[in-house]
């Protein structure tokens, strides 16, 4: 099966969150699942970012950190400025050689993105150009809040416009008093070119795990 890339309509709308969700529903299933986060920024005072340990462990198998997390910068902000405060470029080949091994490992592997689709990476490309480099189908995480259904319609057009698939998209729930959140579900499902994986309630504390059930895979084991 092929692996896929997951991405967002915007920072913040809990990409880490769907990927590990996902990774737990493959594993319920019976399938070696691990992800990937290929670009991350910001780190605590013990050097780690909280994505990467999330995804870690939400893994079975565990990658080595090298291929679980290619790229990780200090400072919060967007990647290819971390990366030029940095002196670092970021290699896609790097992040693909790590797709590859991991691929070798699993029977699924999640790449989460940084961001949103465009997010720029520095000189080879943002991130829809990383996903193109992958060739990986798409998973989108639509983040519920006012202002929802124009970023993923935009983000899906500009998926398909690069000629990649997206395979799914899954509804977040980034805010629990969205006004007309029914209403604002039931436009996306219908005007999305893809199936809805699942929507996901807002969690506190969040456990990736405990919603795994809720949702779909988006292929048949």
């Amino acid at each position: 099966m092929p692996a896929f890339f997951v991405t967002g309509t915007d920072t913040e709308v809990g990409k880490t969150f769907v990927t590990c969700a996902l990774l737990h529903r493959a594993r319920a299933a019976g399938l070696r699942a691990c992800g990937i986060k290929a670009v991350a920024a910001g780190t605590d005072a013990a050097g780690q970012n909280e994505d990467v340990a999330a995804i870690r462990a939400a893994s079975a198998p565990v990658l080595p950190e090298a291929l679980l997390n290619p790229y990780c910068f200090t400072s919060p902000i967007a990647p290819h400025i971390a990366a030029r405060e940095a002196g670092v470029r970021i290699h896609f080949a790097r992040i693909r050689a790590a797709l590859d091994t991991a691929e070798a490992q699993a029977d699924l592997v999640l790449v989460e993105g940084a961001g949103g689709f465009r997010i720029p990476l520095g000189e080879e490309g943002d991130s829809a150009d990383l996903a193109l480099a992958l060739e990986c189908p798409v998973i989108l995480v639509a983040g519920m809040r006012l202002g929802v259904i124009n970023h993923a319609l935009l983000t899906a057009e500009a998926i398909t416009r690069r000629g990649l698939a997206l395979a799914g998209w899954v509804a977040n729930t980034v805010d629990p008093a969205m006004p007309r959140f029914e209403e604002n579900l039931a436009a996306l499902r219908a005007m999305l070119p893809a199936p809805c994986l699942g929507c996901l309630p807002r969690q506190s504390p969040a456990d990736p795990k405990r919603v795994a059930v809720i949702l779909n895979l988006p292929f048949t084991v």
